[in-house]
């Protein structure tokens, strides 16, 4: 439960960042705004933290978490350090300084991409319906054992 609030609150954290910087980036780009990217991030990282707190014992909750949380540490390390240009339709994001929203964000989808592995790997993989009900590994059911 404890790894549940801690991804749920780091993947909060990036959702309100996000949100809350979300307008002053709509001048940035041509067809799709850099705001638009960020109100995207946001609902996202928010139904993701939904999910991780509702259905948290679900493996695939845990890798769609893991999933939000790598690839926005991944864009705000790219655009850090890289000035990738525009790509397609999308902005060029390119932001060579830290500051402190930016700073907090990155911490926190840090945090979230190591605790939504961390639970994704003890979650473990779902067993099958024979075995939830007691079925011996072995397949046999007729109490004839090998």
């Amino acid at each position: 439960m404890l790894l549940q609030v801690v991804t749920a609150a780091a993947l909060a954290v990036n959702a309100y960042v996000h949100a809350d910087l979300a307008h002053a980036y709509d001048p940035v780009g041509r067809h799709i705004s850099q705001g638009t990217l960020f109100r995207l991030e946001a609902a996202v990282a928010s139904l993701a933290a939904l999910l991780v707190l509702l259905l948290g014992r679900r493996r695939p909750v845990w890798a769609f978490a893991f999933l939000v949380s790598v690839s926005a540490l991944g864009a705000v390390l790219l655009y850090r350090y890289v000035n990738v240009g525009a790509l397609g339709p999308l902005p060029n994001m390119y932001e060579p300084v830290w500051w402190p929203k930016k700073t907090a964000s990155a911490i926190a989808e840090a945090v979230g991409t190591v605790a939504s592995l961390a639970g994704f790997l003890i979650t473990g993989p779902p067993r099958s319906a024979s075995n939830r009900a007691g079925t011996p590994r072995g397949g046999k059911t007729d109490g004839m054992g090998s």
